[in-house]
């Protein structure tokens, strides 16, 4: 009597399990099947073929251990733009947290078109590399009939091709500016979605005690975001 009262609930529970891991490979089966293909094969391919003479073909070759990482560490044109990407990133993730934040904080605070500059600031993240590459290539930095080309005409400065220049100056300024277009508004929006849940009489507290803006910044807002958890998607698509 007492196996047959331990076993039964046991059962149902492997039945409910069983019965809804059915409908969770269906919908996640396609997916999987087509990451394990097209994504996780080809990188553990690519991998092995690090290890190897590969040229030419996707083929193993003679396997040559190390000596191709060995290779390429020693190419000054490969230590040149490894340097270039961790200088980037160094650089363009302390602007776009500061932009970011600060849209978010005026955007916020705004009184009437709150969710018309939500969506304007947020739709360039729904625009694909491609696309934006060539808006950036073609519509504003082209030579000569681009946006940015123009209004330096229209200043009185050179016009130069800020795309195939060999100067690090003129060609960041494409890199960062596309990098900010195309994120700046998704994590905006996050940062709203967490301004949003700071508590009202935090602020009030702070403008009865005679805190200033830059102070109320540092001691409400700032730690406040620094608590609050991720935004869910919920969340955000309201905040859209």
């Amino acid at each position: 009597m007492t196996t047959g009262v331990v076993e039964a609930p046991r059962v149902r529970v492997r039945r409910r399990h069983a019965n809804h891991a059915l409908p969770f490979f269906l919908f996640t089966g396609p997916l999987l099947i087509g990451l394990t293909i097209f994504t996780f094969i080809p990188i553990l391919w690519g991998f092995g073929l690090s290890f190897s003479v590969g040229r030419g073909s996707v083929s193993l070759g003679p396997w040559v251990g190390l000596q191709n990482y060995e290779t390429l560490i020693r190419d000054p044109a490969f230590r040149e733009s490894l340097a270039t990407i961790v200088f980037y990133m160094i650089f363009i993730v302390p602007i776009t947290f500061a932009i970011s934040l600060g849209l978010a904080l005026l955007v916020n605070q705004a009184r009437a078109g709150r969710a018309f500059f939500r969506t304007v600031f947020f739709i360039p993240f729904a625009v694909s590399y491609v696309v934006a590459s060539l808006v950036w290539k073609l519509g504003l930095f082209n030579v000569p009939s681009g946006a940015v080309m123009q209004l330096l005409s229209t200043v009185g400065l050179p016009t130069t091709d800020f795309i195939s220049s060999a100067s690090p100056p003129l060609y960041w300024i494409v890199l960062v500016s596309v990098r900010l277009w195309l994120q700046v508004g998704y994590y905006m929006v996050i940062f709203i979605v967490g301004l949003q849940e700071i508590p009202e009489h935090l602020y009030e507290a702070a403008r009865v005690d005679g805190a200033r803006a830059w102070a109320t910044f540092w001691r409400v807002t700032m730690p406040m975001l620094q608590h609050r958890p991720l935004a869910s998607a919920e969340a955000l698509r309201e905040a859209v």
